[in-house]
């Protein structure tokens, strides 16, 4: 991991074409800003995190199950 020291509105390059920016810095937090090409997803780490148990929730799923809950919903 590399740690780095910045104030407000210094940045950090990564790869040549992301930017991250601290924009403030208050208390317990520090808001960033971060620049980069729309096809590099940025997703921050607590959403993933979310994102990956909701995956595996979903395969826990029989197909089985997931067809008779179906079936009631067209039903009602």
């Amino acid at each position: 991991m590399l740690v780095v020291t910045r104030k407000t509105e210094e940045s950090v390059i990564i790869a040549d074409n992301i930017e991250i920016t601290v924009l403030e810095v208050a208390k317990d937090r520090v808001k960033l800003g971060i620049s980069a090409p729309k096809d590099i997803k940025i997703i921050r780490n607590e959403l993933r995190h979310a994102q990956e148990t909701n995956l595996d929730s979903s395969k826990a799923v029989s197909k089985d199950a997931l067809d008779a809950l179906l079936t009631l919903k067209k039903d009602q």
